[in-house]
């Protein structure tokens, strides 16, 4: 078979969560590169809208659905306008996410903690407990892809809330894989290191930041596009019998934390 056959998502329905910003943005325009449909899911509407005039314009679909990942209601909503446009949801990618604020551990505050702790990880599993629910409903095999960080292998100082957070998320991708994996449905999870977005540019392009990167292997952030193997892998049929994996994608940093 043929790469591009194999990687293939056409006639996927893709729901990407966070598709305002950073990584969701690039995880949305891989999709729809591939021949899914895409629901653009976040806060943002005026970003959703931008990013759907953006694929639109390249051939795709797309539909845009402001909603709150930590709102239960908007969760069923978001399926429902999802399905409405294009049918089951067969592909969901679980990206949306908070940064914590870099205090020590014994300074965290309980709300703090519980902001961080609501959509890192209580939003990861209700999203994709709802995706599965409506997959077996609709009898339709499909894949969960959970975005999950080196935080969870390996935590720095500072990070307490986040990294229990991602660690979490490993493991609902393992505690879902293996309860739904009879039912069609692969879970799985990747583990990005250090990518410039938005909501961390100011940090990895001080000198701390430069720092971090003498740490990393590869010498280097993450760029634009080196997250798409390894979502194109996992939503596709190349991936077809992997289910209950996070796939680490960090230019070595791991090795380096795990020392």
């Amino acid at each position: 078979m043929k790469a591009s056959d194999l990687f293939s998502l056409k006639d996927r329905v893709a729901l990407v969560t966070g598709a305002s910003s950073g990584l969701g943005i690039q995880f949305a325009k891989a999709l729809a590169d591939n021949g899914a449909a895409v629901a653009l899911v976040a806060r943002r509407a005026d970003r959703l809208s931008a990013l759907k005039s953006e694929i639109e314009g390249k051939g795709g679909r797309a539909v845009a659905i402001e909603a709150d990942v930590t709102d239960r209601a908007a969760i069923v909503r978001a399926f429902d306008e999802a399905e409405a446009a294009f049918g089951t949801v067969t592909v969901l990618v679980n990206n949306a996410g908070v940064a914590q604020q870099p205090v020590r551990a014994i300074d965290v505050s309980a709300e703090e903690w519980r902001r961080v702790l609501s959509v890192d990880l209580d939003a990861v599993f209700f999203w994709a407990q709802e995706a599965a629910r409506r997959m077996i409903a609709a009898k339709k095999p499909g894949t969960i892809v959970n975005i999950a960080s080196v935080l969870g292998f390996g935590v720095a100082k500072g990070t307490a809330a986040y990294a229990v957070a991602k660690a979490a998320v490993v493991q609902t991708t393992k505690a879902l894989a293996i309860e739904l994996a009879f039912k069609g449905v692969r879970v799985n999870a990747i583990a990005p290191g250090w990518f410039v977005t938005e909501i961390n540019d100011k940090y990895l392009e001080s000198e701390a930041g430069a720092a971090m990167k003498r740490d990393i292997p590869m010498g280097r952030f993450g760029e634009a596009g080196d997250l798409d193997g390894a979502l194109l892998l996992l939503t596709s049929d190349a991936g077809r019998y992997i289910t209950g994996t996070t796939i680490v994608v960090d230019g070595g940093q791991v090795v380096q934390l795990k020392g």
